[in-house]
């Protein structure tokens, strides 16, 4: 069976949709959900709601007072705080676990939880969920709300175009041998801001390129990894990955396949890497 795949790019890059893909179908997109949460928070940092570096303990009654654990350390993955919440899902559904309740607990035993030292990169999952709860605990507003009113919208895209809830008739989603569709993981919880959202690849690569091409919203926010001279991010689910990545010089790739990540990722970075040039471009 071929792996169903949607490449989308900039100059040079031919697009193409292949073996059942469509980009105008919703696909999950894992942890690239990130960068719409760190957005998210850039965007409510220069309106002034809340800073980079305001303490968490600040935005939610529960964290412990003195952790030390600023917004910038969770949205930069340097709170000291674990790659995965706990308690633990089944394997084929690690999230399951983690609920609001959940949340909560690690929230008050928050000095606990942390396992690595303030300032040192660790990549968390959990510091994603954490953040997200403290956006929505602040300003009142549902994940979503966040979404569409600060990064959809100034984009130029419709509220809900990236979300938790796509419809169903729209969704592609991993299938087995024998056709049925794989179960998925259960991300609509706290777990949401760190990995739960959906989009069509249409739609990211619109967002890909506001964000990090013509940078209409400003600098990239934290939750972007930085290589030299390109700016990315991943996301991996039950068997569907995809990359968003930009060149400086003005190339970028969105590409979605339901299949391994390492795969996704090699063929990302080689199908951006021989891209041309852009015009004017170093």
């Amino acid at each position: 069976m071929r792996t169903p795949i949607c490449l989308l790019g900039g100059t040079g890059i031919d697009d193409r949709a292949a073996h059942g893909h469509d980009q105008d179908r919703f696909v999950e997109i894992g942890s690239l959900s990130k960068v719409f949460t760190g957005t998210v928070l850039t965007r409510l940092a220069k309106e002034e709601v809340v800073g980079l570096d305001t303490p968490l303990e600040e935005c939610l009654d529960e964290v412990p007072v003195g952790t030390g654990i600023t917004l910038r350390h969770l949205a930069e993955h340097t709170s000291g705080l674990p790659r995965l919440p706990g308690p633990a899902g089944p394997p084929d559904d690690p999230y399951a676990a983690f609920t609001e309740q959940a949340l909560r607990v690690s929230l008050r035993e928050l000095d606990r939880v942390a396992t690595g030292r303030l300032g040192e990169e660790e990549y968390s999952n959990l510091g994603y969920a954490v953040l997200g709860h403290a956006l929505t605990t602040v300003t009142g507003r549902s994940y979503q709300q966040l979404v569409d009113e600060l990064v959809l919208l100034p984009l130029g895209l419709e509220a809900g175009a990236v979300t938790a809830l796509p419809p169903e008739e729209r969704c592609l989603v991993p299938r087995g041998v024998f056709g049925r569709p794989q179960p998925l993981w259960t991300l609509t919880g706290p777990i949401l801001p760190a990995g739960g959202l959906w989009s069509t690849c249409r739609t990211l690569s619109q967002a890909v390129v506001g964000l990090l091409v013509e940078r209409r919203l400003g600098p990239p926010a934290p939750s972007w990894q930085r290589g030299p001279s390109i700016t990315w991010h991943n996301g991996a689910t039950r068997g569907s990955s995809v990359v968003a990545a930009a060149h400086d010089d003005g190339r970028w790739i969105v590409l979605h396949r339901l299949g391994d990540a390492d795969g996704t990722d090699r063929l990302a970075r080689k199908t951006l890497l021989a891209a041309p040039t852009p015009h004017g471009g170093n």
